[in-house]
């Protein structure tokens, strides 16, 4: 990755830190997208 990008990473991981309301809304919309996956999938991982 080039500089610009781990700049930018690294801002972002520190924003999500201090701000609790960002992370909370972060983690609510990744459970969605998981949720929608292993949806899609149906029982595979059921064994």
């Amino acid at each position: 990755m080039n500089k610009m990008a781990m700049a930018a990473l690294g801002l972002g991981a520190a924003y999500l830190m201090r701000n609790k309301g960002a992370r909370d809304k972060l983690m609510k919309q990744v459970e969605s997208f998981t949720g929608t996956i292993s949806a899609k999938s149906g029982t595979q991982n059921n064994a």
